[in-house]
């Protein structure tokens, strides 16, 4: 039986997390977004904010999760031109009593799937891959740090 858990219990405390994710956007698509060719524009902004709003909609997108109040999260993206891609890195904070991995892992699938909507008009072969979660700290738990 799927239920909820219940935090009513657990102090606020500090909580911080990093995800991460790559695109891989192929040649073509990498040189037209390093020149401004894209149909729709440079996709980095747009998808900023696309995951800014994606980790705030959490609970409204994954039914278990509890609703929080974000204090902050941030968006950051790094051109990796031997993969043709961009790197996503996408920061959440808040002082609450579960954890914000889970806006941060939707931060980095929503802006993901903005860059792949934005980019498609010039190829569909795009690949998402790695979304995972560097870091948290906070909580119960504690830290946690992926390993590589």
């Amino acid at each position: 039986m799927a239920n909820m858990i219940d935090v009513s219990n657990k102090d606020l405390t500090e909580r911080e997390a990093l995800a991460y994710g790559k695109v891989i956007l192929g040649e073509r698509v990498y040189s037209a977004l390093i020149q401004g060719n894209l149909p729709k524009g440079d996709p980095r902004e747009t998808a900023r904010i696309a995951g800014i709003l994606g980790a705030k909609k959490v609970p409204e997108l994954i039914p278990l999760c509890h609703p929080i109040i974000l204090d902050h999260i941030s968006l950051d993206f790094e051109l990796l031109p031997k993969e043709f891609g961009i790197k996503i890195m996408a920061k959440a904070k808040a002082k609450e009593r579960t954890g914000v991995e889970m806006e941060a892992l939707t931060a980095v699938a929503i802006a993901a799937l903005t860059i792949y909507d934005m980019c498609k008009g010039v190829d569909m072969g795009i690949i998402i891959k790695e979304i995972c979660l560097l870091a948290k700290r906070g909580g119960k738990s504690g830290e946690y740090y992926r390993e590589g």
